[in-house]
């Protein structure tokens, strides 16, 4: 205290009643220096508190100006007395701010003393007895204030262990949640009823609710923005409404049929993340007090970090729960998969390996794990493997598959034939782990391969010795059928006869010619041609006049457009030409013109053979140029007619001869436009 001399121009007397008056006229005219004084003291406190200058003074202005009404009340006779509300919110304010207790005495010691500098330095020394009032009224503003705040900070804490408890005991969020809420009604006497709602996929959900029928509410949704609850999420700050019953904003909402006076709802932030919301409400109040809104504050802070918790536990126990599914799908396969399989680390050490690797190397699947490759693999494949494997932890990127054979020094392993692969093994983030490989046996493989190949050359070699071998007697037949032919002592009948063999050996000549052609392109490295200097035109009026002659009863045409001349082997364009028109005569309709064009066209020419008839089926048309194609039967010409069955393959020889000359062929077919092969020719070699 400071006790001063009387002087001349000091007040009268601490007993006289107008001093308070005079003291408090006194803090009225100097309130903002005084203020300003304040705050220049509190500096250490805000450095300390992540609190802006304004949360520091907020309630310390409205105190000052309690003190000063209170002085001017007892200068009227009035008690001395300080409204208790002032120092119970300063108290509350500051308990939420983090503050301790022996910070908050220690700003009413800074008020005290920056009103008893600026007294003394304005040379106002009041009596000691007025000054004794100031220490009166701020005493009882100390200890209001730290018997709220004690109080206050009991119930907080009290409230939290119950927090706590309720954390550990809860199962999973949702019991969390509900057991927070029923924290809350018992720590609240005003609070009625309270819900908390999680945002779900850009929504808010009721995912807990407490009195009044809220349960009725549970699991329903609504948009930030929308009534109360996404009000206070759109704007992210606490949001207080009184006579919710009757609020615009809330008459469509459920809210509002409750009859509720008050609404207070908090945004639940985990940093700038909002997680949900949670609001409460009452009917007999109108207006929360503001240690329950504190409370409610202290409590949804504490909430939000258990609620983000039970959430990462949730997350941890679903993602742990789906990785061991998957490691059991993964044993799983490695445990009855027939190929071998291994994951290795960037040491090139077993990691997981499956019994079939394991036999493999004559060893069990527990001798290979965190062992490298060298001290399990056989030399020689560890001398094969290990540069692959260098491979991919240097590049990233899978070996691609590739075989190879026992080595010579492996007996238990002869004769056998692998196929192997390389990958490398990443995380999601795209962190390289190590390698995984797959190990398959191929020998039945290989061996089945070798016997089809080895069936397959012999086919073709039998088909040729026939083929070559059939020429002999088929020439005696043919030339004999010519001589009968020429005797003109043959009846109609008789000539028919002869007619028929001629036609059956030359269809037999064509058949075997193929065969041959057939086993050359497929033994020899393709059909041989030999080219010079011809004239397309010629060579295929040619090959059209000898088929006139064997089908005299069918129309053959051909035109001719442009240049025809180029460097082709002329005994193959006939023999492309010949099987063309064959076809169109096995196939097209009896009594309409087989009509072939020749055209050059550039660099090129084109050969058009083209007949009416029933279109080719589309399903046949990806493979009508592979070898031993025939139509469906139920497609093919009836016997007699005058294409019968042929060996199917006449259009492949087409097509080996056309590729031999460097050129192309294709095939158009509908029942509007019949059948038209195209042949494109260059005129000479690339």
């Amino acid at each position: 205290m400071l006790e001063q001399e009387p002087r001349p121009h000091d007040w009268e007397s601490a007993r006289d009643p107008e001093e308070p008056h005079r003291l408090a006229a006194f803090l009225r005219a100097h309130r903002s220096e005084i203020l300003a004084d304040w705050q220049h003291s509190t500096h250490a406190l805000r450095s300390r508190r992540v609190v802006g200058e304004a949360g520091v003074v907020d309630h310390i202005p409205a105190l000052l100006d309690g003190i000063t009404e209170a002085l001017a009340h007892e200068a009227h006779g009035i008690p001395l007395q300080l409204p208790s509300v002032l120092s119970d919110v300063h108290a509350l304010s500051r308990l939420s701010q983090g503050f301790g207790i022996h910070e908050l005495t220690y700003e009413y010691g800074l008020l005290r003393s920056c009103i008893l500098r600026r007294l003394e330095s304005s040379a106002v020394h009041p009596a000691p007895g007025t000054l004794a009032l100031l220490d009166e009224i701020i005493d009882q503003a100390v200890t209001r204030s730290v018997l709220r705040y004690s109080r206050q900070r009991e119930r907080t804490l009290n409230a939290l262990d119950r927090m706590m408890q309720a954390a550990l005991e809860s199962p999973d969020e949702d019991t969390l949640l509900q057991r927070l809420l029923t924290l809350l009604m018992e720590s609240a006497l005003q609070v009625d009823s309270a819900t908390i709602l999680l945002r779900e996929d850009g929504t808010l959900r009721v995912r807990a609710a407490t009195g009044l029928e809220t349960e009725k509410t549970l699991g329903q949704r609504m948009r930030v923005g929308e009534g109360f609850a996404g009000r206070v999420a759109a704007e992210r700050r606490p949001i207080s409404v009184r006579s919710a019953s009757t609020d615009p904003l809330l008459k469509e909402e459920a809210l509002g049929h409750l009859g509720l006076h008050a609404l207070y709802g908090l945004p639940l932030l985990e940093g700038e993340h909002l997680v949900g919301v949670a609001y409460m409400g009452s009917r007999t109040a109108y207006a929360f007090s503001e240690a329950d809104t504190l409370l409610f504050r202290i409590m949804v802070s504490r909430a939000t970090a258990l609620i983000v918790q039970a959430q990462l536990r949730a997350r941890e126990q679903t993602a742990r729960q789906e990785a061991q599914r998957s490691l059991a799908m993964v044993d799983t396969l490695l445990a009855t998969s027939p190929i071998g399989i291994a994951f290795l680390d960037r040491q090139l050490r077993y990691q997981r390996v499956n019994q079939t690797l394991a036999s493999v190397n004559c060893l069990p699947v527990e001798a290979h794990l965190g062992r490298s490759i060298r001290e399990v693999m056989p030399a020689p494949v560890a001398d094969l493997v290990e540069p692959l494997l260098r491979k991919v932890l240097a590049t990233g990127e899978p070996s691609g598959s590739f075989e190879f054979s026992t080595p010579p020094d492996l007996a238990w392993l002869q004769g056998r034939e692998w196929l192997a692969s390389y990958y490398p093994v990443r995380t999601q983030a795209g962190e390289l782990l190590g390698i995984g490989g797959i190990l398959l046996d191929i020998t039945s493989h290989k061996q089945a391969e070798q016997a089809l190949e080895q069936a397959l050359t012999f086919r073709e070699q039998l088909l040729a010795v026939l083929g070559h071998d059939l020429r002999n007697p088929l020439g005696a037949i043919s030339a004999s059928a010519t001589m009968l032919a020429r005797t003109q002592a043959l009846g109609e009948r008789e000539r028919k006869a002869v007619e028929r063999i001629r036609r059956s050996g030359a269809r037999m000549a064509r058949m075997i010619d193929d065969i041959l052609d057939f086993a050359r392109s497929r033994l020899g490295g393709g059909i041989p041609v030999t080219r010079q200097r011809m004239d397309m035109a010629e060579v295929c009026r040619t090959a059209l006049e000898e088929l006139q002659v064997t089908y005299p009863e069918r129309q053959l045409f051909i035109e001719v457009q442009g240049d025809t001349w180029g460097e082709w082997d002329p005994d193959r364009v006939a023999q492309v030409l010949s099987n063309l028109v064959f076809n169109a005569l096995q196939h097209g309709r009896e009594g309409t013109p087989i009509r072939t064009t020749l055209r050059g066209d550039g660099d090129c020419v084109l050969l058009e053979v083209h007949n009416q008839g029933e279109p080719i089926p589309e399903e046949l048309l990806p493979r009508l140029f592979d070898p031993f194609k025939r139509r469906p039967a139920d497609q093919r010409p009836h016997e007699g007619k005058s294409g019968t069955r042929s060996l199917g393959l006449g259009l492949y020889i087409v097509r080996q001869i056309v590729l031999a000359h460097d050129g192309a062929v294709e095939v158009r077919s509908s029942a509007t436009e019949g059948t038209r092969f195209t042949v494109r020719w260059p005129h000479c070699r690339p």
